[in-house]
């Protein structure tokens, strides 16, 4: 095989195997051999920079993109499971931050610093953020202030919902070539993952990946309480019936199918059948899944908080509830903006630590540990999102139906 084949066929592969393999190689290479694992620190310092750089425009481009291309005429039928959405999504941080209270979770960081200046009290907190909502726009993107660049995303996608429909399709196409970026990014994954982990377990042994095990088992743990306990009471209260025959068709035939794609735009045809199958009005679900898959992110949302608060325990800072809030707040609007593709929402943790006044280079690194876990968190994640935008879409219609016949 030659290096043009070689290339193409690990652009072609799957991701999942490769981290897998790099995952495996870096444990036995640090185990084995640390004075050579040290050597492949390049490696994991490389993605981590790649992911330093592109996360500020990605996150600015899509939720610009995502703000911009809702109609302001949208059905009124469209109302209620948007406002589903958004109550799932923040219920979805809230469980985030609950948890990530009662079992906090520490880190091995591959080049560990302190927080340079981290909060003294929530009326820091609050000063910094307004006067981070007002920066400059190009300084907020130069200097990676995602709250700044939350706030002009929003402002700018708002106001360009007026726009003419050519314009609309210049912003979506602009952050369709943003994704293609991240995508190539991503696939840098296991050349990152394997160095972080050889140099993980060359300098603290073994013991380093057990706070990745923590990790793990919070962040599947809260997307299942998700799954299985939030989703289903949003949904009785919707239907004012038992929920779980809905909630186990949707997790089987669309949270199945999306935990192997690992991609909610991937996953949109298997909800269209779907929604067809469970006799839904055509007129909504065609508007329903495909905006689910762009702004309902309940397990991007858990991402999110979660190793945004592993960051902020992992460097020391104490989390007072209102900035836990603030978080989920944040959390939320964040999620909306994820991207698409496997791993999109850990580009947006940068932002959340923000709020803790986390330096980006830690942030950074707590997104290269995301890709370590990222085989069975990203997997999960998409299962939540993407079978809860045929869950909400049903209840939605089915309580407007029995409203009509009665």
């Amino acid at each position: 095989m030659n290096s043009t084949q070689f290339v193409k066929a690990f652009l072609n592969g799957s991701l999942v195997k490769q981290i897998i393999i790099a995952l495996v190689l870096g444990i036995f290479l640090g185990a084995v051999a640390p004075e050579v694992a040290l050597k492949f620190e390049i490696f994991g310092s490389l993605f981590v920079g790649a992911l330093k750089s592109v996360a500020p425009i990605l996150v600015f481009i899509l939720v610009l993109a995502a703000i911009a291309r809702q109609d302001i005429g949208a059905s009124a039928n469209m109302r209620p499971i948007i406002m589903l959405y958004i109550i799932g999504t923040l219920s979805a941080s809230l469980v985030a931050v609950v948890i990530s209270f009662l079992s906090p979770v520490t880190l091995v960081l591959p080049n560990p610093e302190q927080v340079s200046s981290a909060p003294s009290g929530i009326l820091e907190v609050l000063k910094t953020l307004v006067f981070k909502i007002v920066d400059n726009p190009i300084n907020a993107l130069s200097t990676a202030n995602y709250i700044g660049i939350l706030t002009w995303a929003i402002l700018i996608g708002a106001a360009l919902r007026i726009a003419v429909p050519h314009t609309k399709v210049v912003v979506a196409d602009i952050a369709t070539a943003i994704t293609k970026v991240v995508q190539w990014v991503i696939r840098l994954a296991p050349f990152g993952v394997f160095g972080i982990v050889a140099h993980t377990v060359a300098t603290t042994g073994l013991s380093g990946l057990v706070s990745y095990a923590h990790l793990l088992i919070v962040l599947v743990g809260a997307m299942f309480i998700v799954a299985l306990v939030v989703n289903p009471i949003i949904v009785w209260f919707k239907i004012r019936r038992n929920p779980y025959p809905l909630v186990w068709m949707c997790l089987k035939e669309s949270g199945m199918m999306a935990f192997f794609t690992r991609s909610s735009a991937a996953n949109i045809p298997v909800n269209m059948n779907l929604a067809k199958k469970l006799g839904l009005s055509e007129e909504t679900y065609s508007v329903s899944i495909p905006l689910g898959a762009t702004i309902n992110m309940a397990g991007a949302a858990i991402t999110i908080a979660v190793l945004a608060l592993a960051a902020a325990h992992t460097s020391g800072i104490q989390v007072s509830m209102i900035e836990a809030l603030l978080l989920c707040v944040l959390a939320t609007l964040g999620a909306c903006g994820a991207s698409g593709v496997p791993g999109g929402s850990l580009l947006l943790i940068p932002m959340a630590c923000s709020l803790f006044g986390i330096s980006n280079e830690v942030a950074a690194q707590v997104v290269a540990v995301g890709f370590v876990i990222g085989v069975i968190q990203d997997s999960c994640e998409t299962a939540l999102n993407s079978s809860t935008d045929v869950l909400f879409t049903a209840a939605s219609d089915m309580a407007i139906r029995e409203r009509a016949s009665s």
